[in-house]
């Protein structure tokens, strides 16, 4: 008794009851939420491609030997080598021969040596198929948070936020620990698949909770860059920390740490959020298919589909790309990541505040154009310091799109339809989902029939033919009655909208029962 004393006790656990309603805490739980799902996102991108050649070179191997040691057809010619000297015997004959002789006899021809040569694959042909392997592994995540998206977002209007993002906590962590135990394809993707309803409630709920404590709309930009932070900081550590312990620990080893630390989270929502409460909107939310309807809505999804895009068709076929063309070593495989991953994170917190400045239209056109120029630059790397520049560009182009656009959606809830986040965040995952799961299936198909090389030029140019639609973000028109609603002096919400002389202003000031977010 005298320990759960102490506990109750404890001066941290007194500080989180009583700020169980900031902000801030909430704010951190979501960037936390958002780091585990992306680390175990991205942890997997160096581990799998190489992971699974090895494992059918394996299996290669064990057949062709199992087929030669059958004993051959009557009257064939079997070489026998014995153990106790240095004579080959040929079954079938009587003629006896000395190794030194086939040795002696054998072709001199000596291979030029290459740069990496113990790290080259030894077949070409197995490790082009791995393409459309590893491309449907890394997709199924994404086709399965696809599908559930639709039903995590009304479901949060209707039992709120809490509850939803606690059990993609726990969905989570058994994903997790499968990916740590799994040795077959099947087993692999089974836990990739089960990770997509976790990153479904995880995504969707914190986004929406995100939106609705943060009412200013220049804040609640501002908290979902900060947000998208967490997200980046697991696109940054994931892929190098997965290839450097796969490397020199083991495959079991990441998945583990990540593991414990999704038990911290788990615990921190439990004290925080109280996760057994049902909490609804106050008011019905626009239907999950009027919002599909928006054309607004629609072209701030398709700049975050298209933008992921081009990353989520380099992650499965770049590592093989690099194994096949520059002999890359395991560590080299994650590491080619790391300059996208640390511009996004750069970009998101730069853009998440300047981005309501510049004009959020403007700072995705921008993004999207960028993104098209670096993919189509990334084939001619002849080396992985080449890569370092367009990967660069591309993560922190895709942060501009990601901290311009998810903002934009509450706006435009806000603007045009009834101020419930949790649908429009469903469709904003969904977009963000239809990039990973179209970009590597397809990509992973492209890859292998045209070449890599002619897949980032393709997913290059859509991307600069769709930045022009944005466009239309520029000054989207409201409703007129909702406008009315957000002039009223009583009304709660504080939007802007963006016009060309500067920054108009609607409704009040937030609610006070938060407190300030500085």
């Amino acid at each position: 008794m005298g320990g759960l004393d102490a506990i109750r006790q404890c001066n941290f656990l007194n500080w989180l009851r009583e700020e169980r309603q900031s902000r801030k805490l909430i704010l951190f739980i979501v960037f936390v939420a958002l780091l585990l799902d992306n680390m175990l996102l991205t942890v997997v991108v160096p581990i799998i491609p190489s992971y699974l050649y090895n494992l059918d070179e394996s299996t290669a191997v064990v057949v062709k030997n199992n087929t030669l040691s059958q004993p051959g057809a009557p009257g064939s010619f079997n070489s026998i080598v014995s153990l106790y000297d240095n004579t080959v015997r040929t079954s079938g004959s009587n003629s006896t021969v000395r190794s030194a002789d086939l040795v002696t006899t054998a072709p001199t021809t000596t291979a030029a040596p290459t740069q990496n040569s113990s790290d080259c694959p030894r077949s070409s042909s197995t490790l082009l198929n791995e393409n459309v392997k590893v491309g449907m592994l890394f997709a199924s995540k994404a086709t399965v948070q696809l599908i559930t998206n639709p039903f995590i977002g009304p479901l949060t209007n209707r039992i709120g936020y809490q509850l939803p993002i606690f059990v993609g906590f726990c969905i989570m962590f058994l994903s997790t620990i499968m990916f740590a135990f799994s040795s077959s394809y099947a087993l692999l993707f089974l836990a990739r698949s089960f990770q997509g309803v976790g990153s479904s409630c995880s995504s969707v709920a914190g986004m929406g909770m995100l939106a609705s404590v943060y009412t200013d709309d220049e804040e609640r930009g501002h908290a979902i860059g900060i947000a998208l932070g967490g997200l980046a900081l697991g696109v940054l550590v994931g892929p190098p920390f997965g290839s450097v312990m796969y490397d020199f620990v083991g495959k079991t080893a990441p998945f583990l740490i990540l593991a414990f630390l999704a038990v911290f989270d788990g615990a921190l929502q439990l004290f925080v959020l109280q996760p057994t409460k049902v909490e609804p909107e106050t008011q019905k939310g626009t239907p999950l298919l009027t919002l599909m309807k928006d054309p607004y809505i629609l072209i701030a999804a398709g700049a975050i589909c298209f933008g992921n895009m081009a990353i989520a068709m380099m992650e499965p076929t770049l590592p093989i790309w690099m194994m096949e063309t520059m002999c890359a070593r395991k560590w080299q495989l994650g590491v080619a990541f790391l300059p996208a991953s640390i511009s996004y994170l750069i970009g998101t917190n730069i853009f998440g505040t300047m981005a309501h400045k510049m004009g959020r239209w403007l700072c995705a056109l921008i993004g999207i154009t960028v993104v098209g120029i670096s993919v189509i630059c990334v084939p001619f790397a002849k080396d992985i310091y080449g890569l370092i520049i367009p990967n660069f560009g591309v993560g922190f182009a895709i942060g501009m799109v990601d901290s311009s656009m998810m903002p934009i959606m509450g706006y435009l809830v806000d603007l045009r339809h009834v101020s419930v986040y949790g649908s429009v965040y469903a469709i904003a995952d969904v977009a963000f989902c239809m990039g990973f799961a179209l970009g590597p299936s397809i990509g992973g198909s492209i890859a292998e029939n045209i070449g890599f090389p002619w897949l980032m030029t393709i997913i290059g140019i859509v991307d600069i033919f769709f930045a022009p639609l944005c466009l239309f973000l520029r000054n989207p028109p409201g409703q007129e009655e909702k406008v009315a609603i957000l002039m009223d002096t009583n009304c709660s919400v504080k939007t802007r909208s963006y016009y060309t002389q500067g920054t108009h202003y609607q409704g009040d000031d937030m609610d006070p029962e938060y407190d300030d977010y500085d």
